[in-house]
């Protein structure tokens, strides 16, 4: 683990690699993806359920910008959009509240992703801290299967495997997987998810306390906290080309929930 920077450390860092700032996502596919989820294309929904509260895509675009930072100009359609690294961080600092609570409460905590090839060192930071706080890394039921692969766990963290590949999804299904597995089991639900895309999504609308990872075309998670569906969605460019650009993201949120790296 990285030494632990500061905040205007981390700012600088995210700008540099893209996590925030200027980052890779293109103007034209948020918009995109906001018409989708306004329309009521379930897939941009991520296992929220969203009635007909988000038909206006002005909305959609509105939330974004006040949690995410993309450009708040409706006539901007193409080229280069945002996500504000003081946004990323203020979320960050929320969700290392949720954490020390967790620690403090020694919670069954349940860590999940649909973007392995991005975000499972982070989980499995996380998920290390957590354990050696006292908390319950939960294990998930063996055999599950959805969306045509398996939901299996690696490193503390549930994915999603098809084909002997580890899967980038965005489906709430697996998630639902998991917690219908552990009810027929007679074992008790998590008391917190953390995950992103669908993971989160589920675990939230079924209930359970939950925060998330969330890039700027995936609007649905940042209107699940706007609705208090979520606890915490973290606002960040989810896949950025080095998965090891995010250590210094994880041991930020690590120090800040009061909590210690583990080797």
């Amino acid at each position: 683990m990285p030494p632990i920077p500061s905040r205007a450390e981390l700012i600088d860092h995210f700008v540099r690699t893209r996590i925030a700032g200027d980052v890779a996502t293109p103007r034209d596919n948020n918009l995109s993806h906001y018409r989708k989820l306004a329309n009521g294309d379930r897939h941009y929904w991520l296992g929220l359920e969203l009635g007909d509260r988000w038909t206006d895509e002005q909305d959609v675009l509105a939330v974004m910008a006040e949690r995410c930072g993309v450009v708040d100009d409706p006539e901007h359609r193409t080229g280069q959009d945002t996500i504000d690294p003081e946004l990323t961080v203020d979320a960050l600092d929320r969700m290392a509240t949720v954490l020390r609570k967790a620690a403090e409460g020694g919670q069954r905590v349940l860590f999940a992703t649909g973007h392995p090839g991005g975000l499972l060192d982070v989980h499995h930071g996380v998920a290390a801290a957590l354990r050696a706080a006292g908390c319950e890394i939960m294990v998930i039921p063996s055999g599950l299967q959805a969306d045509g692969g398996y939901v299996f766990q690696f490193c503390d963290v549930a994915m999603l495997e098809r084909g002997a590949t580890l899967w980038h999804t965005h489906s709430p299904e697996p998630m639902a997987a998991i917690l219908d597995g552990l009810a027929r089991e007679g074992r008790p639900l998590p008391d917190l998810v953390v995950a992103d895309h669908g993971w989160a999504g589920c675990a939230g609308q079924r209930g359970i306390d939950a925060v998330g990872f969330a890039d700027c075309n995936d609007p649905a998670l940042f209107i699940g906290e706007a609705e208090g569906t979520l606890a915490v969605t973290v606002p960040l460019d989810d896949h950025v080309v080095d998965p090891r650009y995010y250590d210094p993201m994880t041991a930020y949120v690590i120090d800040a929930a009061g909590l210690t790296a583990q080797p």
